[in-house]
């Protein structure tokens, strides 16, 4: 009967609720899974179900998961409002329950850039505005850390622009206006300044104001525009600033210790960071081997093998036209062997043109930090690798003679010939999951349902993870 409940809840269909309830009125109070019936509707969105499910048995509210997870987080991380708005009708406590990273509802909804529903928890809890993260952020430092522009606008809306909140600092005493000038985030510079109560001269643990960190980090085209902004607001460097640094008071102190992991989950935090770095050290590996693509593509189009003819030959000794005529500087291997030569250029055109593809990619500054984003750059080099070694095989057998094609000829051939296929599996396999990551994304295909009742699968919105 729970597991009906469990499938009720994953179609969304009251029907089967109401059904299932006539046939035993308790089955609600007998739930011994942590996965709730509640925390699958609030994740797939099914708020009908939902409001169904808490008339019934409000109990289920509170519950968390075996991930941590209250419902309220679910609905807020899916931006399910109308579910939301249910759940705190019937407790608006739920607002400020954390999880196991010590994380409310708000910071879920603000990192999954879910705008309706951080406005809506927002409004109900104020107060939720003002709770830290472990790390000691507040939902205002995790809109400026993950551009969340729209959702700070919606906070400061509800929260109103006079509120203290937007000057809390983070456990390296960094307030939102330091955590936007060491990102370059010049728009939400501009929206922080001239529509919050922000101190510009505020100075973090290292006695470092906002302008300093624009001076003291990396260079971008954006430093000028920065610093117009900042010193139009009254910004002053850490010498003419009359801003006192940072030091936590002891309320802040102890929220911050509190919630902060044990030493034994802290390698579970350092996720994301090596996630970060893993793709950083793929895309420095991308930039190399197609540089070196490019470079030996470029090299085989204007040397091709043979060479190319030195002087012309178009008519004999006793000027009459010759049969195979040919110009100086033209291929030798498109005169004598025409067919190989197109399949040599052909080959070589593409992987030329790949590792080019993928250099303009890496250079052109567009966000490409996400795994979607890897998955297709790495498409593009294996089509350059497999295009490149077409090339070399077709160059190795038209620049041996048949009579020397002994056995180390025949294991390269045969070498080469098995190592293709096994490229085109490796290609295949990965196409396969962009598509299907697609159709997920989109909701052309359900995604497959978690056993026993364990909630995963937030992770497709975006590359942030939960």
């Amino acid at each position: 009967m729970e597991k009906s409940v469990e499938e009720a809840a994953m179609k969304g269909s009251v029907k089967s609720l109401l059904k299932l309830l006539n046939e035993d009125p308790q089955i609600l109070n007998n739930q011994s899974h942590p996965n709730t019936p509640l925390h699958t509707a609030s994740l797939l969105g099914h708020s009908a179900f939902a409001k169904e499910l808490l008339s019934r048995a409000p109990q289920l509210a509170p519950v968390l998961n075996s991930q941590g997870y209250s419902s309220l987080h679910l609905a807020a991380a899916k931006g399910s409002v109308e579910i939301v708005k249910i759940l705190v009708r019937v407790d608006s406590d739920l607002c400020l329950v954390r999880d196991r990273d010590g994380r409310i509802p708000l910071h879920l909804g603000v990192l999954k850039g879910k705008v309706a529903a951080v406005g809506e928890l927002a409004r109900v809890r104020p107060e939720s505005g003002r709770v830290l993260t472990r790390g000691g952020d507040s939902a205002y430092h995790l809109c400026v850390k993950h551009s969340r522009l729209e959702a700070l606008k919606v906070l400061v809306d509800v929260l109103g622009e006079n509120d203290e909140s937007v000057n809390f600092r983070d456990c390296d005493g960094n307030s939102v206006l330091h955590v936007a000038v060491s990102k370059k985030q010049l728009e939400m510079i501009n929206y922080l300044v001239f529509n919050t109560k922000v101190e510009v001269n505020a100075q973090n643990s290292n006695g470092l104001t906002a302008l300093d960190l624009l001076f003291l980090g990396y260079r971008d085209t954006r430093d000028m525009a920065i610093k117009e902004t900042l010193q139009k607001a009254g910004a002053q460097r850490n010498t003419e600033a009359s801003s006192t640094s940072y030091y936590p008071d002891e309320d802040t102190m102890r929220v911050i210790t509190s919630s902060r992991k044990p030493l034994t989950s802290q390698k579970s935090s350092s996720k994301k960071p090596k996630q970060v770095d893993w793709l950083g050290r793929r895309r420095s590996s991308l930039m190399v081997v197609a540089s070196l693509i490019a470079t030996v593509a470029f090299q085989a189009a204007i040397s091709p093998p043979g060479g190319v003819w030195q002087e012309d030959y178009l008519v004999d000794s006793d000027g009459k036209p010759v049969e195979d005529p040919h110009n100086a500087g033209k291929s030798v291997m498109a005169d004598s062997y025409p067919f190989q030569y197109g399949q040599f250029m052909i080959m070589n055109t593409i992987a030329f043109l790949s590792s080019l593809s993928i250099i303009l990619l890496l250079v052109s500054g567009l966000p490409l930090r996400q795994r979607r984003w890897m998955w297709l750059q790495m498409v593009i080099m294996w089509i350059a690798i497999t295009s490149l070694s077409g090339t070399c095989f077709v160059g190795l057998i038209y620049m041996t003679p048949e009579s020397k094609r002994g056995v180390l000829y025949n294991v390269t051939r045969v070498s080469v010939l098995v190592w293709l296929p096994l490229m085109g599996v490796i290609f295949g396999g990965n196409v396969v999951r962009m598509i299907r990551w697609f159709l997920i994304k989109h909701g052309y295909i359900k995604e497959t349902p978690p056993k026993d009742g364990d909630l995963v699968g937030l992770e497709y919105d975006d590359d942030e993870e939960l």
